[in-house]
């Protein structure tokens, strides 16, 4: 039944590639660009984009591309809009764009991309543990696949403890004429640069990043069953996030400068970022599966 649906969507879109095939390709991508957004995103901060202001402009450009597609695509099956959907995308926009967003920057400005990278590995082990708390996800200890989830949600919480906790030997230390040597780009060599940071409270801050992110993707599904509009859903969101950062700004970032953009290459981070937001969603949400069986690289379900 699955590979007949698959076939049907396929030969809708004009293609003769099978969906699931498409769908794990499309991850695959995200992947390679998710890995370059960790980079751009520090490189962002060492330009001295606010950390208020780049959220703000990055949501901005994404609801302005989600929004014709959300409209056109989703006419016949975006249900009405009430006042308990607003409050349950108000509320997935304070877990999912402000908190995940917001915790993310200031973890990233404390440590490094790698370790950025490092520590979200924990986001599956924490989804599953949130979906089986909610009874969302079943545990069936008798089975081997029950097995594996369980001993790698272990493994996970184990690896992120270490490295959060445990700060070992330096792999590679430069000689002292390479350190004597001016940088060509003192913004890309700042990227791995421990001087003057707080590594424990950045740490603390990505393990709230990942605790909104689990709790974000756990969420949409009872959402998404009462509002089956993914691209409608998903821009609800960005609306509500960019309300909540504009707030947030208004008592943080009063100077106007912070508000400008100084240079090319503090553009190219913003629509960077923009890029990789809405190919996310666009790729996470916009799928028949349900929110805990999309990403195959991150969980269990990673939306």
């Amino acid at each position: 039944m699955a590979d007949t649906d698959g076939s049907v969507t396929s030969k809708r879109m004009g293609c003769s590639i099978p969906e699931k095939f498409q769908l794990h390709a499309a991850m695959l991508i995200l992947q390679f660009g998710y890995a370059g957004f960790h980079v751009v995103s520090r490189v962002a901060l060492n330009m001295g984009i606010s950390k208020v202001v780049f959220p703000v402009y990055r949501n901005i450009l994404a609801l302005l591309l989600l929004l014709p597609f959300a409209y056109f695509l989703e006419k016949k099956e975006r249900p009405p809009l009430t006042r308990s959907f607003v409050i349950q995308f108000f509320l997935m926009a304070i877990v999912g764009i402000t908190a995940n967003q917001g915790f993310y920057l200031l973890g990233l400005e404390h440590t490094s991309p790698t370790f950025a990278s490092a520590i979200q590995n924990s986001v599956p082990a924490i989804t599953f543990l949130m979906a089986a708390l909610l009874r969302i996800e079943q545990v069936r200890l008798n089975r081997k696949d029950g097995i594996a989830k369980v001993v790698g949600t272990c493994f996970c919480v184990a690896g992120a403890t270490v490295i959060t906790l445990y700060k070992g030997p330096a792999i590679y230390t430069p000689t002292k004429t390479l350190q004597t040597m001016a940088p060509a780009n003192p913004t890309v060599h700042e990227l791995g640069n421990a001087d003057g940071k707080n590594w424990t409270l950045g740490c603390i801050f990505l393990i709230g990043h990942c605790l909104s992110w689990s709790g974000w993707l756990v969420l949409q599904k009872p959402v998404l069953k009462s509002y089956p509009a993914r691209l409608s859903f998903t821009s609800y969101q960005c609306f509500f996030g960019i309300l909540q950062f504009l707030l947030i700004a208004a008592f943080i970032e009063r100077d106007g400068q912070a508000w400008m953009i100084h240079s090319g290459g503090e553009l190219f981070t913003v629509f960077y970022a923009v890029s990789f937001f809405f190919f996310f969603f666009a790729t996470t949400t916009n799928n028949n599966n349900n929110s805990v069986k999309c990403n195959p690289f991150h969980s269990p379900g990673h939306l």
